[in-house]
Formats: C-alpha cells, sequence, structure tokens
C-alpha cells in the first residue's frame, strides 16, 4: 500500500490528509495554539468533588472544567501526589527512581479519599473537550514514543499484543531492563520489532528525559497553578510517529517551517527516511495538486455516492451516528434482489470503514444496511465488516446484524468528530436569490487590481479564483491576465482554488498573507 501524508499549513490551523493509494482515508485540522490536546499533562486545581459520580471537575485552563473519574486516578496516583507534593515551592523534591512508592488505589474506593477542593494534581489529557463537555483526564501518566510508552510508578516491561516472537519478546524485554531507572516501566510498541537496539535505547532515555523536564515544570508553575506541563508534539509529527513505515512514499508539506520540523523529528527516529519529506512550492493550493480538495467535497457531504447509483445517508446526532444505506436505482436493472443487496451492501461496508476514520465518527455508529434474508450473506456482511475494520487504530467492536439488519459499531473517542461544510454560500447574493451580473465578475477584479497596485503599491501578489473563473481569465489569444499584467506592470499568477465557491476571489501577496479587498457591499 502506498501512503502519502499532505500537510497543508495556514495561519490559523494546519490541515494533514494521509491518502492510500491516492485515496483520502484520514483528515486532521489542528487549530494553531490552542493547546488542550490529548497527551498534553497539567498541574490542575481541584474545583468540585462528585460523590454520586465518584469524580470531581478540575480546572486546567480550558473554558469547560475537565472531567476525571475515580478510575483514572489509576493505581500509583497516591505516588504521583506525593511526587508533585515535593516539587512544591520550599520543598526539595526528589526524582521517582529514589521514591519509596504508595500503596496503590483500590479499585472500590471513594474520590473523596485521594482529592480535596482546592488541591493541586498533576494529570493528563485523555480526550479533548467534545461538544458541551470539558476535556476528559486521567492521572494513570504515560509518555508515548515511537517505539514504547515511558509508564512511571511502575516497574513492568509490557508487550504489544502483535510481537509474536519469543525471541523478539526476550529481546525487547533484556533491552527495557538494562536502561529502564528503578519506578519506571514500558510498553513496548510494535513498531519496536523493526527497531535497532539502540534506536529503542534511545528512545526510552528521550522519554525519561520528557519526563524529569515535566517533573521540574511543576515546581516553577505550582504558584501559578492551572497550568500546562507538557505539551504532545503536534498533530503531524503524533501521524508520523504512530504510522510511519515503509509504505510511505511521500510526506509534502508546503510550509518551509513544518517542512524543517517534521524533517528533523524523522532524522531523529528514522534518519533513512529523512529523504521522502518535501518541501511543495508549486503555485496551486497542495490540497489541489494531490486531489484532496475535490475528495473532501465529495466525501463530507451527509450524501456519499456509491458506484452504480448507490449511496450512504450519515447523520450525526448528540447520542449516536446513524448511516443508512440506499440501493437507489441499481435494483432497477437486478433480477436478483438478494444478490443485488449483497452486493450494495459489501461496497457500502467498504465506504462506512473508510469514513468512520475519515470523520473520526466515535461512539455508538447504528448502519442500516439493506435487508438480507440468507443467514450465511448476514454473517459474510459481519465479517467484512470486522475485517475492514481492523486496520483502525482507533479501539472499536464491531457487533452482528440484528434481525432488524442493524449493525452496531462502537468506536472510541478521544477528539470532536471531524465536521467539514461542503455547502457554498452565495458569495454575492447572500441568500436574497438576486446578484449582480457574473459577467462584469472579471471587470470588479480588475478595480480590486487597480486598487492594489496604485493606492496600496503591492506589485506582486496572486489572485485565487475557481477553476471555472481561472480557466476564463487565462483563456484566448490574449487572455485577460496578460493584458493585466501589461497595464498595470505588477507581476500577478492566476491561480485555480477548489476550495473557493463560483465567484470568490482571494489575493495572496508574496509573503503568502491574504490581502482583504472585500467591499463593505460584499460581507453584509
Amino acid at each position: 500500500m502506498n501512503r502519502e501524508l499532505i500537510v497543508n499549513v495556514n495561519p490559523t490551523e494546519i490541515s494533514i490528509a494521509l491518502c492510500e493509494d491516492k485515496v483520502l482515508v484520514e483528515l486532521n485540522k489542528e487549530q494553531c495554539q490552542t493547546g488542550f490536546a490529548v497527551g498534553d499533562i497539567y498541574l490542575g486545581k481541584v474545583r468540585k468533588i462528585m460523590p454520586g459520580l465518584n469524580a470531581a471537575f478540575v480546572n486546567i485552563g480550558h473554558e469547560k472544567d475537565a472531567f476525571i473519574h475515580y478510575l483514572d486516578l489509576g493505581p500509583q496516583f497516591p505516588s504521583l501526589q506525593k511526587l508533585v507534593a515535593s516539587q512544591q515551592p520550599g520543598k526539595r523534591g526528589f526524582r521517582v527512581e529514589s521514591m519509596k512508592l504508595e500503596p496503590p488505589v483500590e479499585k472500590t474506593g471513594k474520590i473523596g479519599e485521594y482529592l480535596q477542593v482546592g488541591q493541586q494534581i498533576m494529570v493528563q489529557v485523555a480526550k479533548e473537550a467534545i461538544s458541551t463537555k470539558g476535556p476528559r483526564l486521567t492521572a494513570d501518566i504515560s509518555l508515548a514514543g515511537r517505539n514504547v510508552v515511558l509508564v512511571p510508578f511502575t516497574s513492568k516491561v509490557f508487550l504489544s499484543q502483535k510481537i509474536r516472537s519469543a525471541d523478539e519478546k526476550k529481546r525487547l524485554k533484556r533491552i527495557a531492563a538494562a536502561v529502564l531507572p528503578k519506578n519506571f516501566g514500558v510498553i513496548i510498541r510494535t513498531a519496536a520489532m523493526e527497531a535497532k537496539d539502540e534506536d529503542i535505547e534511545h528512545d526510552i532515555q528521550t522519554q525519561i528525559d520528557r519526563w524529569r523536564k515535566t517533573c521540574a515544570a511543576i515546581k516553577k508553575n505550582a504558584a501559578s497553578a492551572p497550568a500546562q506541563l507538557m505539551s504532545e508534539m503536534n498533530r503531524a509529527n503524533t501521524i508520523i510517529r504512530d504510522s510511519l513505515n515503509g509504505s510511505f512514499s511521500q510526506i509534502a508539506v508546503d510550509d518551509e517551517a513544518m517542512y524543517n520540523e517534521i524533517r528533523g523529528y524523522i532524522r531523529q527516529i528514522e534518519p533513512e527516511k529523512e529523504k521522502i519529506v518535501k518541501l511543495y512550492k508549486g503555485n496551486v493550493p497542495i490540497f489541489d495538486n494531490f486531489d484532496i480538495s475535490k475528495q473532501i467535497k465529495s466525501l463530507f457531504a451527509k450524501y456519499v455516492s456509491l458506484k452504480r447509483g448507490a449511496y450512504l445517508i450519515i447523520e450525526r446526532t448528540e447520542a449516536m451516528n446513524v448511516i443508512d444505506v440506499n440501493s437507489g436505482n441499481r435494483t432497477k436493472a437486478e433480477d436478483n434482489q438478494e444478490q443485488t443487496a449483497m452486493d450494495v451492501n459489501l461496497a457500502a461496508a467498504k465506504e462506512i470503514a473508510r469514513q468512520l476514520r475519515l470523520r473520526d465518527l466515535g461512539g455508538i455508529v447504528i448502519i442500516d444496511f439493506i435487508d438480507l434474508h440468507k443467514a450465511q450473506n448476514k454473517q459474510a456482511l459481519f465479517d467484512e465488516m470486522v475485517k475492514l475494520m481492523a486496520t483502525d487504530k482507533a479501539k472499536h467492536t464491531v457487533l452482528p446484524l440484528t434481525k432488524f439488519g442493524l449493525m452496531q459499531i462502537t468506536r472510541q473517542r478521544v477528539r470532536p468528530a471531524m465536521d467539514v461544510d461542503t455547502s457554498e454560500a452565495c458569495p454575492t447574493c447572500f441568500g436574497t436569490g438576486t446578484i449582480k451580473p457574473s459577467i462584469l465578475f472579471t471587470d470588479s477584479l480588475e478595480g480590486k487590481i487597480d486598487c492594489l497596485v496604485n493606492k496600496h503599491n503591492v506589485k506582486k501578489f496572486a489572485l485565487h479564483v475557481h477553476p471555472y473563473v481561472a480557466a476564463f481569465i487565462k483563456s484566448g489569444r490574449f487572455p485577460l491576465s496578460w493584458k493585466w499584467k501589461l497595464k498595470y506592470s505588477m507581476g500577478i499568477k492566476v491561480i485555480p482554488n477548489q476550495s473557493l465557491g463560483f465567484l470568490e476571489y482571494k489575493f495572496i501577496d508574496s509573503d503568502k498573507n491574504e490581502l482583504d479587498m472585500m467591499e463593505e457591499k460584499e460581507i453584509k
């Protein structure tokens, strides 16, 4: 399988697209400087104890209080609190490896036995804020690397269940035992099977160094809690860390700073793969160049088309996600209804598995497949769905079809579902239903170019417009773009941009900053 990672950097957000054989399978959007991402570690303050829920609300600086359940404290919470207390101002402080660990937390205890209002606790974000809910926290701290996950306050070495070789298990346990200090354990990831001894040792040491920096940050921020102690790496590097393997053909980035950051990270974990990172310098937007913009428009709509007239309807509610499978007009051309239903259901199952990853749908998913009457077909559909979902890294459970033809899937949700509005608001009428003559659009653009050149003294810029408009501007023996260059003596590039509506436009200067040329009548 050929994998590509495409990274589009904008001033407000970073969009990361993961493609498999040129087909978009994952889309992540990360807001710049928002914080509160999964894996971030905070020094929080207990705001409220909820005995009825056996949980507490914790202030970590988010607009909504974060939630932590008693079972999320982790077995080593008393030892963690002992460490936090030792790092307070005026205290000497000590390291984990020199500590005497406290007795573990009882599974059937009450949260009031361990937490009090106003208490400072060290927590890690387990789920990002979703809808009206604040972040979900855990006090069972872990630090993820390429090959291992470091777990303080334990001495155990855990291995991924996908590691089957007895010799490999012995090798990995031997490496971990030789490097780990006292009171530190690790979970050895599947990626470690292909790693050299020195790479695993370096990964463990890197995570230990990160832990020590996090502990040092407690003393610096104790007086100003809530405060962030350690930030998880950006989303692009996280995907690379968890997914980088031999099937990656390239990682394309359109921002030089992000390019250098990703290249530097890959140089640390797998130097031989550094060359697959490429800086995109094309004039066309990077998502348009790799045919991602078009896929986004078609895949995030309410109606998702399948082959030969079949389609899906995807509805999201607060309680669950519902997917309806429809055969469309396909049944008119087929005689065998059972076989037709089976063919449509199998095609739908493949697309649904992709949509769950793409939209990052979590919680309960109900799928209304076309009714099947034969038990072997129902079982075959279930087996196919399980097989298709096997590549999904999120924890999930697939249940067999019910007697009503419904399939239930639960899927882990750690961040808000990806939601892309594929509809386009009319940029000229703004819902009134009437527009000025579209043939005058280029005259309006020329007026704005005149303003840019003669009033604002901008001599070099790019004009982003819809591909149809771009084709019109650049068509003919003496195209409009050529006439504009001669008339205004400036450097202009007309760039087709698939993300824009038919009569939308953007002016981008040579430093990639957007120039606001919207008139008052255009923004009402």
